[in-house]
């Protein structure tokens, strides 16, 4: 790389060209139109927008966030508008904002939701892809029980594939004996990416009172706690699959990013930075670049799966 050249940081996930790896969470960056005063959208690679379902949801009751001593807790429970009012009350705005890549989270508690809630989103215009939510751990039904059964996976992967008319991304739980034979799966059933990994199962209780942290009592885990175990399960997953892996868990830094890549994604989540600092995601854009500036990297994308064994 030339001393003035400007580094590469393009990736395409899915047949999705995004113009840097970092792409904000979903469930931790509202429907992107909440952000928009303090993000320059159109800088990220994309964001997922937080869970849509069917109908609107109310979500967990209070308290549903704990900070724990290397990350948090939630247990929101896929708080949303619906997919309908979706369409008509924040995808307009989203379309108007250049150069970002929308994704939509869906969730369902049934086969038949999944389906139902990518109907919906079919007619809406500007959406990349969907990201199909089967590893959620704070609601009562569906969620979770898709993500840790290979053949409820296979299932609703299948289901939600016949009626997708965009991408299909598919995120994974942690919450499992093996994330290499969940990403098979997921790919064998009709996945054109997979983004992994969700929270992770956990609670807190208040020793003074006796009472669970969380109203929900369990919760799930995220933030820099989980990070190795994000590492190497996005290394399991993805020597398992041939479709790209999106990394998430604990992403708070560019070299965090570089090393989720070198594990094999091809991009990466930053999920609970942006409670912190909601400026996280723009700003891991520019230390990205002035990381791969500082080592002489010419294009990012050299790096997916380039972990160095001797």
């Amino acid at each position: 790389m030339t001393a003035h050249s400007t580094p590469d940081l393009s990736v395409t996930v899915a047949g999705i060209p995004l113009k840097n790896p970092v792409i904000a969470a979903s469930g931790t960056f509202g429907y992107g139109v909440e952000f928009e005063d303090v993000v320059h959208l159109g800088k990220l690679g994309g964001f997922v927008v937080k869970g849509l379902s069917k109908e609107s949801m109310i979500g967990n009751p209070p308290p549903r966030l704990w900070e724990t001593a290397a990350g948090m807790l939630n247990a929101i429970g896929l708080q949303n508008i619906g997919a309908q009012a979706f369409l008509v009350e924040k995808l307009p705005h989203l379309r108007e904002i250049k150069n970002t890549v929308v994704i939509a989270n869906v969730f369902g508690y049934t086969r038949e939701d999944y389906e139902r809630t990518i109907e919906i989103l079919n007619d809406g215009e500007g959406i990349a892809a969907y990201e199909l939510n089967v590893s959620c751990p704070n609601t009562a039904h569906g969620g979770l029980q898709f993500g840790s059964d290979p053949r409820s996976l296979d299932e609703v992967v299948t289901t939600a594939k016949r009626v997708a008319q965009r991408p299909l991304i598919v995120k994974l739980s942690p919450n499992v004996t093996s994330i290499a034979q969940m990403a098979y799966v997921a790919q064998e059933a009709g996945a054109d990416a997979l983004s992994l990994i969700n929270t992770f199962v956990a609670m807190a209780i208040d020793p003074e009172t006796r009472k669970p942290r969380i109203a929900n009592v369990t919760a799930g885990l995220s933030g820099p706690a989980i990070k190795p175990i994000a590492v190497r399960m996005v290394y399991d997953a993805a020597h398992a699959v041939k479709i790209p892996v999106i990394g998430m868990g604990g992403i708070s830094t560019a070299a965090d990013v570089v090393e989720f890549m070198l594990a094999g994604a091809t991009a990466v989540q930053i999920g609970t930075a942006s409670y912190w600092d909601p400026c996280a995601t723009e700003k891991i854009v520019d230390e990205l670049q002035a990381w791969c500036s500082g080592h002489d990297v010419a294009k990012l994308s050299d790096f997916i799966g380039g972990m160095l064994l001797e």
